[in-house]
């Protein structure tokens, strides 16, 4: 597993998207109050893949086993879409492990709408720039991209990952703020309602007109803002 630590302070995870990779803090501002370790998850960027198939449950496994080579008992976190799923089974797994955390655009299952976009899904469909920008970053160029893509379309017929329910998100101890567009595609609001009502000590934070990742662009400034300062009174 790559990765990189940036940064002074306390330690922040950050874990990045699907079909991103550990330097994507860098689209929310470099000027973080922590010291960010922002590992490339299973797959992407420069981190290579286990056998068998993807899961947010394994990658959950590495990254807690990155914690421990890296001598890291408890940490503060923020994953984002796949990055916040792996969170989820880190802290249910591990429930100590995580002091605080934010999850963005994050979800407890796989509904209809996340399964029909999964089965839809391609890199041949991207806008090309968005295309070409996937291609550029990823080391391995077009057969690593493609293989992402792959594992994400093969989630919509996957249904032992995701399926955390109420009872089993209660077990989370870390304080949890839940970050959700209004307008989410894949996960609409109800799950990020329902994510809320579940966790013992969560907040919920719904972004009007957001979309999938609603924290990026013109946003970023607030987010980090508001992130922040729910990660230091933990």
């Amino acid at each position: 597993m790559y990765y990189e630590i940036h940064g002074q302070g306390d330690p922040l995870l950050f874990l990045h998207g699907g079909g991103g990779m550990g330097a994507d803090w860098q689209f929310l501002g470099r000027d973080w109050p922590f010291q960010l370790i922002t590992p490339d998850l299973p797959e992407h960027g420069h981190s290579t893949g286990r056998p068998g198939p993807w899961t947010h449950r394994a990658a959950a496994q590495d990254v807690l086993t990155l914690l421990d080579r890296l001598h890291i008992p408890k940490i503060k976190a923020i994953g984002i879409s796949m990055g916040g799923n792996t969170l989820l089974h880190m802290a249910t797994s591990q429930p100590d492990r995580i002091e605080a955390m934010v999850v963005v655009s994050a979800t407890s299952y796989f509904g209809r709408e996340a399964r029909k976009f999964m089965r839809e899904f391609s890199l041949d469909t991207l806008p090309e720039a968005q295309r070409k920008f996937t291609l550029e970053r990823h080391p391995g160029g077009e057969a690593q991209a493609r293989a992402i893509f792959e594992r994400a379309k093969a989630f919509a017929d996957v249904y032992d990952d995701m399926n955390f329910t109420p009872p089993l998100l209660g077990t989370i101890r870390a304080r949890t703020l839940i970050v959700h567009g209004d307008h989410d595609p894949l996960y609409p609001i109800e799950i990020g309602v329902e994510m809320y009502r579940a966790i013992p000590r969560s907040e919920l934070w719904v972004i009007p007109n957001g979309g999938h990742g609603p924290v990026f662009g013109e946003m970023a400034p607030e987010f980090v803002k508001t992130a922040t300062k729910f990660l230091r009174l933990a």
